[in-house]
């Protein structure tokens, strides 16, 4: 066996596929969760903390993408796709969306079963320190899973744009993101110059929701912004 009792989570509908995964994974050693609907498996994500996830894109109420894009904002581990949809530009989206891989059904048993043993001995190797599910700073708490702001534990309610410009600031704490960055994240490649110059303002209107002071967003001026987090001691980490 190969698995050395690694977790993975097996995210699908179907019953036939879950069972099928299931025997599979834990003859090789692993072992398995399973979720029937993205919502579960998100809460399993969190709950237990997969070595790797195999995720169903074809799902009824949230699908397999926005799964892919919640569990990205904090989970850091190999997330591979195994899905009925072949065309290439499904598998472009998913690999855009955060997957590192993309199986197409019906599958080989042991196509995926290297491709798993792959991914995971590129994990042991790199070791990357996992997102926190809910970034703390003072009073202000970002729960990235739920995409629920709080200050003070009283909800703050921010437009989506606020929401992802806090998200993606929030995510690099302590570091600089570039203006361009910013603007490419909110409008993509596609977005106006009327678009990229509101930019400001947004970040006008998002500080002044949160309410903290000193804000935690900085001003980089002629670069970007800068989101700091705030140390247990009160004292602003750098």
């Amino acid at each position: 066996m190969s698995g050395h009792g690694e977790m993975i989570l097996v995210i699908d509908d179907d019953a036939q596929i879950r069972r099928v995964l299931n025997a599979v994974l834990r003859t090789q050693g692993y072992r398995v969760l399973l979720a029937a609907s993205g919502e579960d498996g998100i809460t399993q994500a969190l709950d237990q903390q997969p070595a790797l996830i195999v995720l169903d894109l074809v799902m009824p109420g949230m699908g397999g993408m926005q799964v892919c894009e919640a569990l990205r904002t904090w989970y850091r581990d190999p997330i591979l796709i195994l899905s009925v949809l072949e065309h290439d530009r499904d598998k472009i989206t998913a690999l855009k969306r955060g997957a590192d891989d993309y199986i197409s059904k019906p599958f080989s048993t042991g196509e995926l079963l290297a491709r798993i043993e792959a991914h995971l001995r590129r994990r042991q190797r790199i070791a990357a320190p996992a997102q926190p599910p809910v970034i703390v700073t003072g009073v202000l708490s970002i729960d990235l899973v739920h995409r629920r702001v709080t200050l003070a534990g009283n909800v703050v309610k921010l437009t989506p744009i606020e929401f992802e410009l806090l998200l993606l600031l929030a995510t690099n704490a302590n570091c600089v993101v570039s203006t361009q960055t910013l603007q490419q994240h909110l409008w993509g490649e596609t977005g106006s110059p009327i678009d990229s110059s509101r930019l400001p303002t947004h970040i006008t209107h998002l500080r002044k929701k949160i309410a903290v002071t000193p804000s935690p967003i900085q001003t980089e001026h002629g670069i970007g912004y800068r989101f700091v987090i705030e140390a247990a001691d009160g004292q602003r980490k750098q």
